[in-house]
C-alpha cells in the first residue's frame, strides 16, 4: 500500500479538481500581447542527490526526469519518468540500479519563488519511490513493453488520471516507438492505481503525449487534451472530452479538432482521422496553461533542442512564433519544459516551470518573465 499525508490527503477530498476551468473564446482575430521572454533563471534542482530542497535519496530517487505537474485542490502532483535509486556519480541519461518506469512527489508549496519543496512522495511497503503504473521492462529491441511513461495528469472530482504511452523501443535521440497511450486511475487518493483496459490511442497516432487543462464550454466542463505523437517530431492535436469519470473512460465519448466553420467556431469530430495539425514543428514533451492576465493560452515545449514557449490565441491557435526560453547551447540536455497554472507570479507575468537535464539526469526549477508587446 502507498501512503500519502493526511494533510494532503485531506485536501484532496475537500476540494477535488475540475469545474473551474476558463471559457474558451473562440475569436481567432485578437492580436498577440507577448514580444518575448527575458530573466530565464534557475532556481533551484528539485530532484537527485545535488538538491538541496529535497531528500530525494530517503526514497531511492537518484535520477529522474519529465516532472508534469497538476493539481488537486491544494496539492500539486510532480509525475517522473523513468527512475533509478542507485547511479553512478558520473552516469548520463536514463540508467541505474532500482529502476522504477514513473514516480509521483506532491507538495502544498506555494511559493515557487525559492522552488518547490516536497511533502512526500507516492510510497510503496518500504517507503521508496513507488513505481505507480508498473512497466513490463522488456529488452529494448524485444518487441514488448520498455516501459510506461506518464505524460501528464489530472483529476476528475477526488478521481486521479495518470496518461502513460507504453514505450516500444528507444531509438536515436528525440527518437522513440509506442505500443498504445492509455489511462492509469486512482481512486484513493494515489494509493493505489489501476492500469485501465480503455481508452487506448495506437502508438503511431498524434495522442501519444499529451498536455491536459479544463475549459468551460457554454457552462460544461471539458477536459482539453493538446497531444503530440511519440518521440520530438511531431506537431500538436488537440482532441477534447466531457469532464466525468464516465466519459474520460470512454474511447467513444472523446472528440477530435478538426478545423474551424465560416464563423471561427471549432468543428469536434468523433473520427481520429479528422483531427487537424494545429501546430507544426517537431515538437517535444509539451505543456499547456491559460492565463487569465494576458487571457492567452501559453505553450511550452522542446523543439530543435531549446525549450521554448508560444502564445494561442484560442485553444487551437493561431499559435506566436515561439519565444526561446533557453537553448541546448545555454543548458546542453535540456528537454520538457513543464508549466502549472498554479505558478505565475501575482501579476501573471513570471512563469515557473520544470525542466529535465540528460547530463546529470535530474529535474530543475526554473522562472522566466514574460515580456508584454507594447500598447
Amino acid at each position: 500500500m502507498a501512503t500519502i499525508s493526511a494533510a494532503a490527503a485531506a485536501a484532496l477530498v475537500a476540494c477535488g479538481s475540475t469545474g473551474g476551468g476558463p471559457d474558451v473564446n473562440t475569436d481567432p482575430d485578437r492580436p498577440f500581447v507577448l514580444d518575448g521572454v527575458a530573466n530565464v533563471t534557475r532556481i533551484a534542482q528539485l530532484t537527485g542527490p545535488d538538491s538541496t530542497l529535497n531528500d530525494t535519496a530517503a526514497v531511492a530517487v537518484a535520477g529522474t526526469d519529465l516532472g508534469s505537474m497538476f493539481n488537486v485542490g491544494e496539492v500539486t502532483y510532480l509525475v517522473f519518468g523513468d527512475t533509478f535509486g542507485t547511479r553512478d556519480p558520473d552516469a548520463v541519461g536514463g540508467q541505474g540500479g532500482n529502476w522504477r518506469s514513473n514516480a509521483v512527489a506532491y507538495t502544498t508549496d506555494d511559493d515557487p519563488a525559492d522552488g518547490l519543496t516536497f511533502d512526500g512522495w507516492l510510497l510503496d511497503d518500504i517507503g521508496l519511490a513507488l513505481e505507480v503504473v508498473p512497466g513490463e521492462h522488456d529488452g529494448n529491441d524485444a518487441g514488448g513493453e520498455v516501459t510506461k511513461i506518464p505524460t501528464h495528469g489530472f483529476a476528475v472530482g477526488e478521481t486521479l488520471y495518470l496518461q502513460y504511452m507504453s514505450v516500444l523501443h528507444w531509438g536515436d535521440p528525440g527518437q522513440w516507438d509506442a505500443n498504445h497511450a492509455g489511462l492509469a486511475r486512482s481512486t484513493d487518493d494515489g494509493a493505489t492505481w489501476e492500469t485501465l483496459p480503455a481508452p487506448q490511442w495506437p502508438g503511431d497516432s498524434n495522442f501519444v503525449q499529451v498536455s491536459v487543462a479544463e475549459v468551460t464550454e457554454d457552462g460544461e466542463d471539458f477536459l482539453y487534451f493538446w497531444s503530440i505523437p511519440s518521440g520530438r517530431f511531431g506537431g500538436v492535436q488537440l482532441m477534447k472530452v466531457p469532464a466525468s469519470t464516465e466519459a474520460v473512460e470512454d474511447l467513444g465519448a472523446y472528440r477530435y479538432f478538426a478545423g474551424t466553420d465560416d464563423d471561427g467556431d471549432p468543428i469536434w469530430s468523433e473520427s481520429m482521422a479528422d483531427a487537424q495539425t494545429i501546430l507544426d514543428g517537431t515538437i517535444g514533451e509539451l505543456s499547456v496553461v491559460y492565463s487569465p492576465t494576458l487571457e492567452r493560452w501559453l505553450m511550452t515545449y522542446s523543439t530543435d533542442g531549446d525549450a521554448v514557449l508560444a502564445e494561442g490565441i484560442t485553444p487551437w491557435g493561431p499559435w506566436s512564433e515561439p519565444h526561446v526560453l533557453t537553448t541546448q547551447a545555454q543548458t546542453p540536455g535540456l528537454y520538457s519544459p513543464y508549466l502549472n497554472p498554479r505558478y505565475v507570479s501575482d501579476d501573471g507575468l513570471t512563469i515557473y516551470f520544470t525542466l529535465s537535464i540528460w547530463g546529470p539526469y535530474n529535474v530543475f526549477w526554473y522562472s522566466a518573465d514574460l515580456v508584454p508587446a507594447p500598447a
